[in-house]
């Protein structure tokens, strides 16, 4: 049984990415199911240090998705923390077995599609122009380069992003501590998806999503911010 975990910003923020997610999964032969009573992966607590309330909120989600043979996660900062970080989150506690079980079965979606599904063909080519930008964990914490590019190639023109794998400044609590900071990043991935001419620029993680979108409209910078499942499933 194959479980599409939604997330915090999927259910608050981009509940499209979570519809766009599930209709992409099935169209590849997957019927996701519903995960009652998943809720936070504990990342932002992690993140700022508070262990324990990381580990209480994680917890809750780590028991909803306990019998699942594969949790799919439209998110690679949330993919990053279950697969990753929740075996040393609950190191030594009660539920250490059970972490340590269920994280490798912790798949982001372009992951699950390629590499367990072989990546299946999802619609048509729309001949399309994008631009990916590498989030910080699904790069260098997932270390998934191709997959959301393969599938990309598949249905849009894809064209690669200068300095793609350039932090966008959202980092979760980052841009909180660091607004000044975190804005300039942000503000240098539009220029930099200007000056390559990219009208639509296409990311596996909400967060950022949410971060370069909100300064592309204060700013009034033409570029369009995508989640990947979305482009997908705007080829079916």
């Amino acid at each position: 049984m194959i479980g599409l975990f939604s997330t915090c910003l999927g259910d608050a923020v981009h509940p499209r990415v979570v519809r766009d997610a599930g209709r992409v999964l099935a169209a590849a032969g997957v019927s996701p199911a519903p995960i009652a009573g998943a809720t936070c992966c504990g990342q932002p607590a992690w993140n700022g240090g508070f262990v324990a309330d990381a580990r209480r909120v994680a917890r809750r989600t780590l028991r909803a998705v306990a019998d699942l043979d594969a949790v799919v996660v439209p998110s690679g900062s949330c993919a990053a923390m279950m697969r990753l970080h929740w075996p040393q989150l609950f190191a030594g506690d009660r539920d250490a077995a059970l972490a340590a079980r269920v994280a490798p079965r912790v798949f982001e979606l372009s992951q699950y599609l390629v590499e367990e599904l072989g990546a299946p063909p999802i619609g048509s080519h729309t001949g399309r122009s994008v631009a990916y930008h590498d989030s910080c964990h699904m790069l260098r914490e997932l270390r998934l380069h191709d997959p959301p590019r393969r599938l990309l190639a598949a249905v849009a023109d894809l064209h690669e992003l200068p300095r793609s794998d350039r932090c966008c400044g959202f980092g979760g609590a980052f841009a909180v501590r660091y607004p000044d900071v975190s804005t300039a990043m942000a503000d240098d991935k539009l220029a930099t998806a200007q000056a390559a001419g990219a009208e639509t620029v296409v990311s596996a993680d909400p967060g950022c999503i949410m971060h370069i979108e909100g300064r592309a409209s204060r700013t009034g910078a033409p570029v369009r911010v995508v989640h990947l499942a979305s482009v997908l499933a705007d080829a079916l």
